[in-house]
């Protein structure tokens, strides 16, 4: 525990602070970032600076998604009013956010993983909402030093369903995992000392790396 808390010190003491000290930023790169909201704007240009900081992994959760239908216990209203209350916030700071790494040339660097757990029924049921759907969903990638301006793969005429190229969470997986250089195989022990993959199955999109 020692370790780790003198890590954590060592953290608050040292350059990293810098990185989360919003007010560094030109004040009206920050108004084009947008300010307010869920807060989506000031996190993206918070995960910008941690990238040119070093930081090897960041996450962003702009949750809000899991449109049922109307639901006032949750503040939740029809697909439609749910998109009005997130689409925008997230085109523009994510539009912004791409803009910025370009202008920075650290498209080649840094990759924008924009992921969910599963995608959306193509039904709308009786309460104007969608339900879960692990058949299919959307994923996108930008930058990364990657091959940008593909569509990889075609749903059937429904949405439901891949018509062509299926691509697995296990192929995200493991094109994330060459993006990084980590080894397809890497293993590590379990409890009981049991060596175990950290990716089972998977292939990277190879038409991301072409």
């Amino acid at each position: 525990m020692d370790e780790f808390e003198g890590r954590a010190v060592e953290l608050i003491r040292g350059n990293a602070r810098h990185a989360f000290d919003l007010s560094r930023e030109d004040p009206r790169l920050r108004e084009r970032y947008g300010q307010g909201g869920k807060g989506l704007g000031e996190n993206l240009l918070l995960a910008r600076r941690l990238a040119e900081a070093g930081t090897g992994l960041v996450t962003i959760w702009y949750g809000g998604w899991d449109s049922h239908g109307t639901n006032p216990s949750v503040n939740h209203g029809t697909i439609e009013e749910e998109m009005r209350k997130l689409a925008p916030e997230f085109d523009h700071a994510v539009s912004v956010f791409i803009e910025d790494l370009y202008d920075r040339g650290l498209d080649e660097q840094v990759l924008l993983a924009i992921v969910g757990e599963f995608g959306r029924s193509p039904h709308i049921n009786k309460d104007g909402g969608r339900e879960h759907w692990p058949q299919l969903g959307n994923q996108v990638l930008v930058g990364g030093g990657l091959k940008m301006g593909q569509i990889i793969g075609e749903s059937a005429a429904m949405g439901d369903v891949p018509k062509s190229r299926p691509v697995s969470p296990n192929d995200l997986l493991a094109t994330l995992f060459q993006f990084l250089g980590i080894p397809q195989d890497l293993q590590y022990a379990n409890p009981g000392g049991r060596p175990t993959r950290m990716l089972e199955t998977g292939t990277p999109v190879a038409e991301l790396f072409a």
